[in-house]
């Protein structure tokens, strides 16, 4: 999850209601689009569908190392959680292993649907920053809300899709098929499940607008408000076209986590200071030549991962790297803490409670 509810008792006074800019922030809301809409243009050609959909969860593994060079190189990162940050590694690459020789289905499925809810934390975690932008504690409407429209979401997919034939032209492997395999046997129930989950997230989203109509006017408002609409017609987005969505779902969540830690990383050196020309222009060249270098080298252990032991490599390490960030991300990003509020553009008086 990028970040954890928080609340405030005091209204914050932000000095801009974006995180990143009005332009910046309204594309990243709905960056999602672009994807789906390619996947939707090339559906009739599997192998340009299988292309793509390599790419985008391509983007997704390279998102993911991102956290752990959040905490292995943060020094007060790595002592306020000393004992998790040393162990958790090879707990989980023991469980990663024991699960993988128990079923690999089973894992298969639990690694999907945690993925899933994480992407969806992290849409809730930048939908909570423009909440306390806008000094609003509706964190606990607004996660239900979201949980609801993702579960109706994943409700429909079970109900009416026919998921076997979905995974085939997505071109994943036997173990994919077979989980889409066991998910089809619960037809009957997702159906009658399905129209109840519509009826709770009308009830949910409605109750939603009426808090925010109640709150105080805020620029943040609008902010929010666009990016919760972004969010609703992504999810729509997964029921109209399952693979088109579940692409930008996977795609956009990766983008606009290097958006967040790009902007994060740079408030905290300082780069809101305006320095002089020189430095601000050798401190993107550095920046720039960071990150090719990284994508660089994520991309040539992708390819040779992929090839080394018929893929195991590659798929150990996609199941380890994303325990690893969605696990870690829990203590990364907390409003709670002054920093990462500030590294967020949150202006408060007060720390909020968790």
């Amino acid at each position: 999850m990028l970040l954890q509810q928080a609340r405030t008792s005091s209204t914050p006074t932000p000095t801009t209601p974006w995180i990143h800019g009005a332009i910046a922030d309204v594309a990243l809301g709905w960056c999602w689009l672009p994807i789906a809409v390619v996947l939707h243009q090339v559906r009739d050609s599997i192998d340009s569908t299988q292309a793509i959909m390599a790419l985008v969860f391509a983007l997704s593994f390279m998102h993911q190392p991102v956290t752990l060079g959040l905490v292995y190189a943060d020094p007060a990162q790595r002592h306020a959680h000393r004992r998790l940050y040393t162990w958790t590694p090879f707990v989980a690459a023991a469980a990663i292993l024991i699960g993988l020789n128990v079923s690999l289905v089973l894992v298969a499925l639990m690694a999907g649907l945690w993925n899933a809810e994480h992407t969806l934390m992290q849409r809730y975690g930048v939908l909570r920053i423009y909440g306390r932008k806008s000094g609003d504690s509706h964190g606990r409407i607004e996660k239900a809300m979201l949980i609801t429209w993702l579960v109706t979401a994943l409700l429909f997919l079970a109900a009416f899709i026919d998921l076997r034939r979905m995974v085939v032209r997505l071109g994943v492997d036997q173990t994919n098929y077979d989980g889409a395999t066991m998910l089809s046997r619960i037809h009957g129930v997702a159906m009658g499940l399905f129209w109840l989950g519509v009826a709770a997230s009308v009830t949910l989203a409605v109750v939603w607008v009426r808090a925010e109509r109640r709150a105080s006017r805020n620029p943040a408002r609008r902010a929010k408000w666009i990016y919760a609409a972004a969010t609703l017609g992504l999810l729509v987005a997964v029921m109209i076209d399952p693979l088109a969505g579940i692409g930008g779902y996977v795609g956009a969540h990766a983008i606009e986590y290097f958006a967040i830690v790009h902007s994060s990383l740079r408030r905290r050196a300082g780069g809101h200071a305006r320095p002089p020309i020189v430095v601000a222009t050798r401190t993107r060249v550095r920046r720039t030549a960071l990150y090719a270098t990284y994508f660089a080298l994520v991309a040539v252990f992708i390819s040779e991962a992929s090839a080394a032991w018929n893929g195991e490599l590659y798929k150990f390490a996609v199941l380890f790297f994303g325990a690893m960030h969605i696990l870690y991300d829990g203590f990364v990003w907390k409003l709670r803490t002054p920093a990462v509020a500030a590294s967020l553009g949150i202006n408060q008086a007060t720390p909020a409670n968790v």
